[in-house]
């Protein structure tokens, strides 16, 4: 029997934050390599005490066992774009096995959707936790998903508590016909895949691009003491305002030469 709840819950806690930084920082790497990630976003829970309970009261898991049998108290949730970008993300996970964590098991509930219209790819890990009480091996579940994957889901989970596993017939139809309606928005996601990986590597490039011109123009202006800085702030915001990536690009190696000239280092 567990006595203390709070402390039970501790190294699940600390695992999901652990493992929501270690996934964001993955995402955050694509994009400063203006590179398309992957990894859209990352969530994380711990269950409820009483999501708990009532999940071990239906698959008669003993209080002394929960937590070697129970794979999902900790939950990270990794959402995708594309369907493509699922394998992506699995392959990632699967190089990181034996370092940060272990993999237990893998359920592909993609290729076999569930009779529900649920689909998600789910990845079960050891994951070693060093808290205050020493070091604890915890199981953790991560979901892989696109986001109309995870908008079904959500609203399919809520459905169930509401009506506590006894959704009435009509609502299971209706929910399996948008489970149809979000696969084929995937699959025609899929048939663009190139023009959106383009277009949003394009807006990632031109966004740092943005960034370095706004980091050169302060430097030039706290540094050198330009006179003529104020005429290049003002055409840059015009040039900006058009949203002509050359034009933008041709600005920077102005402002490059300007630097240059001055023999100021705007890396800093």
């Amino acid at each position: 029997m567990i006595q203390d709840w709070k402390q039970f819950l501790i190294p699940y806690n600390q695992s999901v934050e652990e493992l929501k930084i270690k996934f964001k920082s993955i995402r955050n790497e694509y994009r400063k390599m203006d590179k398309y990630s992957p990894i859209e976003f990352v969530t994380g829970r711990v269950k409820k005490i009483s999501s708990i309970l009532d999940k071990a009261k239906k698959l008669d898991i003993p209080m002394d066992k929960i937590s070697e049998q129970m794979e999902d108290i900790a939950g990270i949730r990794i959402m995708c774009q594309l369907v493509e970008d699922i394998d992506k993300v699995v392959n990632l996970i699967r190089d990181r096995d034996g370092k940060d964590f272990k993999i237990a098991y893998e359920k592909d509930y993609i290729t076999n959707e569930k009779k529900s219209g649920y689909r998600s790819y789910h990845i079960i890990i050891k994951y070693p936790v060093y808290t205050a009480f020493g070091e604890k091996d915890i199981l953790a579940e991560i979901q892989i998903r696109t986001l109309a994957m995870n908008f079904w889901a959500t609203i399919e989970h809520s459905l169930n508590y509401k009506f506590e596993a006894n959704m009435p017939e009509h609502i299971k139809i209706k929910l399996k016909n948008a489970a149809e309606a979000a696969s084929k928005l995937d699959q025609e996601m899929s048939e663009i895949r190139e023009e959106i990986i383009e277009s949003q590597e394009i807006f990632q490039v031109k966004s740092s691009l943005i960034a370095d011109i706004l980091s050169e123009l302060q430097a030039l202006y706290f540094t050198a003491k330009i006179n003529e800085i104020d005429e290049y702030r003002e055409e840059f915001f015009h040039v900006q305002e058009r949203g002509d990536f050359n034009e933008l690009r041709n600005f920077k190696r102005r402002l490059d030469k300007l630097a240059k000239k001055y023999n100021i280092d705007t890396t800093i």
